[in-house]
């Protein structure tokens, strides 16, 4: 799935058809776009410039084409006498029309002038008002509409009717930044819930804790409290993908941003406004620092989740394509009945100078606009001015209706300029007032009698002030954008009117009134709309969740899918459980409810302190400028150089022609030995070396990725072997497997290769990395997953390989199963069915091919090695150890197996499909999962003894014993004989250049060696000795002709 496989985004005309509207919401694509390219005008304040991505539409769009402009300006040159008939054209009946629709066109051309006036009149005073959302504002146009259009369809539908082996549930890790008892908590709890019946197992992680912990242990178990220390020690590599809560959990999303945890799909879940109102700051400035540094974590994540489609929007200075909106939120439900419960709806009405007769009308605007009250209500003042005057300048109103604006800052001058508005219009005193959206809006909210929606924009998330309203228990009124219709029946949970139509206004509001006050009707729709509000969006935000994961994830062959989606039940929000929460304590509700994010003010505070990007200092560039370096400065520091390495040339020559005493002949023979010894080493031996020498045994940790380092062990008995050479640890004798085997410096045989590759480097020339009796491996998802070896267990495998002098055996610690205890193993499954498990169901078939290719055999012999189902253990993550020439034996056997699977995948010179792999990471990753099996299948018909040491407790189990498995070994096929005769017939192959494929993979692999190449460097080492024993004489006889000549000591030759 593509981060940035977006279309260009839209921004629909408030006139286009509500069909199209509705299709537009309702649309279940799921994708990611860039916001820059969705909202062009943030980043271009001319309104008037052309975009190839922003379309605005206005009320009266014109529809003439370029070519029918020519052809009228072609004909704008006719005769006089048409000239004056076409001045007035119209007679009788015509005539009629035409003064008609004159005196509507002129009716409108003064609502619209009368509109402009009010909205300059009462908004001039605005002009001071904060620049958040400005831009958004400066490029749309009246009438116009903004859309988040993501279009991605992606679902398991065809995955869902291939046949898959899986046998246990997707599992997931939610890390959560605190656990309170909060709204947040109660959406994200109701959506975990819901996703357990889809099928997902959880482990939960916590920043902090919290009381409601005990509420996420129901379906989480066990929490783990993560301190700094402890987010580079969880192997992410067991969960299918990882939710993150909050800003608050950013920490443990730096630990994904290493290798090899990148490829885990990241969910960030932002529910908090505190960073974006912060980047504004930073951009004045110039804390660019500051500003990659959150862009870099926003890019890691696969998908940045808002709730609603505001947020996007003040993100957008990190948006890198991957912001997506889930609407649906307690949180407004939350705020207004923790605030109804402590205040009085008559009290609040008093204490602010209203009457308890009074009408309050509140009306609100959109959300992207309530910083700024002109630009969304001077578009509205065209349906709402015809009810202003019948209620707020009528005769009958005698002063009861108060029409109150909320948008905009309260300390802006708005309410001074709408009284003086009220006053020439000739409404009644106090009749319209205005609220800023800094003030206590809840107050409003549950003082108004009716709410009225009366914003211009057709959003596409339901507006959360009519929510809260609708939560306070107050009939609300909204014009018929799909988004509203969506959920609210007209007349049963509010009033719904066709947009731009005042006349339908005026009745819908007539309804709620009766003889000044609330009607019956207006109670009854409002407790309707109460009830629709404290679960409206629930259902569709575990829904969202749920597609979202369908299409971020991706299912190995072992896990099972999830369940569908259609058979959720969960259409609520988990109020019973988080009850307590809202009743212990009243929040302040002045701004809408987010957490608190002060780790946003303490990276702030980390990452400015060591310069001060915001002192704003006039004297701070030129003190920087004094300690640039000029030219001159540059010239000197070069003229200081040039003398410097000319005197050392010159004591150099003075030493070599100075006469000096060669010393002792001891001293001179250790000082060669010493300077050899130093050039054979590229680096000073660490104390982990200088302890392994003598030691019978060497575990290689093989590891890819600075990510992997927290889980390598230290000491005499392990070390490194790194498959990158970026990722290989500093300040250690880790051994870089790129140098070793030039074919793992490719990635793509790096990544299908994985472990296997770093023991394939280790054999290639082994003498010269490891000259001890046994080898071991361990991959470091071992230390991850708890099953690598503890203290004790080392001890007793280190006492038994000095007692093992007989036979050939191989010690494992980590077998099928092991997974971190999120899952048990199961016994009841067989050694093929667990490998066709863990690959797409194909192992048996992908095997039993290349076994068959590799010894030639026909089709009519059996070419899959039989294994038994005596329950016994497997090894399982490359943790074994072996004797070295055994190692040997089996590396040999691996090089040609790898060879001819990988044959089973490539046409001659293209690649194909894997046969492996069910999902794009386990294909990247082709033979990982069966070469990690085949020191099984190797082990066990080479007749070598298997014996499992428990990691912990360092008790010793033989596996599949010998005696048992006669009649059943393929002994013949793993004797060494057969193995180095098809290894020589490869390598003198190799050697002629008689390659099978143009991709041949053996001759790669490691080395090439057979009888032949033998003899050629017995027979190069023979003529290098003849032509040294052939040159010597000649010096000789040359030396007896002529005579001994001494060298001149200087530098300049002699002339014949």
């Amino acid at each position: 799935m593509g981060r940035n496989s977006a279309s260009p985004d839209r921004v629909s005309s408030g006139e286009e058809d509500d069909d199209n509207n509705a299709a537009a919401s309702t649309t279940t694509g799921i994708g990611f776009h860039s916001i820059r390219d969705r909202i062009r005008f943030k980043r271009n304040p001319n309104p008037n410039a052309p975009t190839s991505s922003l379309n605005t539409t206005k009320d009266r769009p014109s529809t003439k084409t370029t070519s029918d402009r020519r052809r009228s300006h072609h004909h704008s040159r006719p005769a006089s006498n048409t000239r004056k008939f076409l001045l007035f054209p119209f007679r009788g009946r015509s005539l009629f029309y035409f003064c008609l629709f004159f005196a509507v066109f002129v009716f409108a051309l003064a609502s619209m002038v009368l509109q402009s006036s009010i909205a300059s009149m009462v908004f001039r005073m605005g002009s001071g008002s904060e620049r958040k959302g400005r831009s958004v504002r400066e490029g749309l146009k009246f009438g116009s509409s903004l859309q988040f259009v993501p279009r991605i369809n992606v679902s398991l539908d065809r995955a869902r009717s291939e046949h898959r082996l899986g046998v246990r549930p997707p599992r997931l890790a939610l890390v959560l930044g605190n656990m309170k008892n909060d709204p947040v908590s109660l959406m994200l709890y109701t959506v975990v819930k819901s996703l357990q019946e889809l099928g997902y197992l959880f482990k939960i992680y916590a920043v902090d804790d919290g009381k409601a912990r005990s509420i996420w242990e129901k379906v989480g178990g066990q929490i783990i409290i993560l301190s700094p220390e402890r987010y580079h020690q969880i192997d992410w590599l067991i969960f299918e993908g990882v939710i993150v809560d909050s800003l608050k959990a950013r920490a443990a999303i730096s630990s994904l941003m290493q290798e090899p945890f990148c490829s885990v799909p990241l969910v960030w879940a932002i529910q908090e406004d505190t960073l974006a109102n912060r980047l504004p700051l930073y951009e004045d400035m110039g804390w660019e620092r500051l500003i990659s540094f959150w862009r870099s974590s926003f890019s890691r994540a696969d998908v940045i989740v808002f709730p609603d489609f505001s947020l996007p929007m003040l993100y957008s200075v990190l948006d890198t394509g991957n912001f997506f909106v889930i609407p649906g939120s307690p949180i407004d439900v939350w705020a207004a009945e923790s605030y109804s419960k402590s205040r009085s709806k008559m009290q609040l009405r008093t204490d602010n100078g209203f009457n308890k007769d009074d009408m309050l009308v509140l009306v609100v605007g959109s959300s992207f606009f309530y910083n700024d009250l002109s630009w969304d209500y001077a578009v509205a003042m065209h349906d709402i001015g015809p009810l202003l005057l019948k209620y707020a300048r009528g005769k009958d109103s005698r002063e009861a209706f108060k029409f109150l604006f909320l948008g905009g800052n309260s300390t802006e001058g708005y309410s001074d300029a709408l009284q003086e508005i009220a006053t020439r219009l000739g409404f009644h005193h106090g009749s319209v007032r205005h609220y800023g959206m800094n003030g206590d809006v809840n107050r409003l909210l549950l003082m108004a009698d009716i709410v009225l929606y009366g914003s211009s924009q057709d959003v596409q998330g339901f507006p959360p002030l009519l929510t809260r309203a609708m939560s306070f228990g107050i009939p609300v009124i909204a014009p018929d954008y799909p988004v509203i219709k969506k959920y609210v029946v007209d007349g049963v949970h509010g009033m719904i009117y066709p947009k731009h139509q005042p006349d339908a206004l005026k009745r819908a509001f007539s309804l709620l009134i009766s003889k000044g006050k609330l009607s019956k009707f207006a109670h009854s729709v409002a407790s309707s709309g109460r009830l629709l509000a404290k679960n409206m969006q629930a259902s569709d935000c575990v829904t969202g969740y749920a597609k979202l994961l369908e299409n971020v994830l991706t299912f190995p062959s072992g896990a099972l899918l999830p369940g569908q989606i259609s058979k959720l039940k969960q259409g609520i929000w988990e109020w019973n459980l988080f009850s307590m929460g809202m009743e212990q304590g009243i929040m302040d509700q002045n701004v809408p409810y987010m957490r608190n994010s002060s780790i946003v003010y303490a990276l702030e505070e980390q990452l400015t302190n060591h310069i001060d990007l915001g002192d704003g200092n006039q004297s701070e560039p030129e003190t920087l400028a004094q300690d640039i370096p000029t030219d001159v400065d540059w010239d000197i520091l070069r003229e200081i150089e040039n003398s410097e390495e000319l005197e050392s040339l010159e004591m150099e020559e003075i030493e070599e022609r100075m006469e000096k005493d060669s010393g002792v002949w001891d001293e001179i023979y250790r000082n060669a030995r010493k300077a050899e010894k130093l050039k054979s080493e590229g680096h000073e031996r660490d104390e982990g070396e200088l302890e392994r020498t003598g030691q019978a045994l060497c575990i290689y940790e093989i590891y890819d990725g600075a990510g992997a380092w927290p889980f390598l062990h230290h000491g005499s008995l392990y070390r490194g072997l790194s498959l990158s050479t970026r990722a290989q640890r500093m300040r250690s004798d880790d051994v870089d497997a790129v140098g070793r085997l030039p074919l793992l410096n490719e990635s793509y045989y790096r990544d299908i290769l994985c472990e296997i590759g770093g023991m394939f480097a280790i054999a290639n020339s082994v003498d010269n990395v490891h000259k001890r009796l046994w080898i071991g491996f361990q991959s470091w998802r071992a230390g991850g997953r708890k099953v690598s070896l503890s203290t004790k267990a080392e001890q007793v495998l280190e006492e038994k390989i000095r007692e093992e002098t007989k036979g050939d055996v191989i010690y494992f610690w980590a077998h099928f199963g092991m997974d971190s205890g999120l899952s048990g193993s199961n016994d009841a499954l067989t050694f093929w069915s667990t490998c066709d498990i863990l690959n797409g169901g194909n192992c048996r078939t992908a095997f039993e091919g290349a076994f068959r290719r590799m010894y030639a055999l026909p089709s009519h012999i059996e070419a899959l090695p039989p294994m038994p189902e005596d329950g016994g253990h497997w090894s399982a993550l490359h943790s074994w150890v072996m004797p070295t020439p055994s190692f040997l034996e089996f590396i040999m056997f691996s090089r040609m197996f790898a060879d001819s699977l990988n044959s089973l995948h490539t046409n001659s010179s293209k690649i194909t499909a894997c046969l492996l792999s069910s999902s794009n990471l386990e294909e990247k990753h082709c033979y990982c999962r069966i070469l990690e099996l085949l020191v099984n299948v190797w082990a066990y018909h080479s007749a070598r003894k298997m014996v499992y040491i428990n990691p912990h407790t360092g008790s010793l189990q033989e596996q599949h014993p010998i005696e048992q498995r006669k009649g059943y070994m393929w002994a013949k096929y793993f004797s060494f004989t057969l193995l180095k005769s098809m290894d020589e017939d490869l390598a003198e192959a190799a050697d002629d250049d008689d390659h099978p494929s143009e991709m041949w993979l053996w001759p790669r692999t490691g080395e090439v060696y057979w009888q032949g190449v033998y003899e050629r460097e017995r027979e190069e080492r023979y003529r290098l000795k003849m032509d040294k024993k052939r040159k010597t004489k000649e010096k000789l006889l040359e030396r007896m002709q002529n005579g001994y000549i001494q060298k001149p000591l200087g530098r300049r030759k002699l002339k014949k």
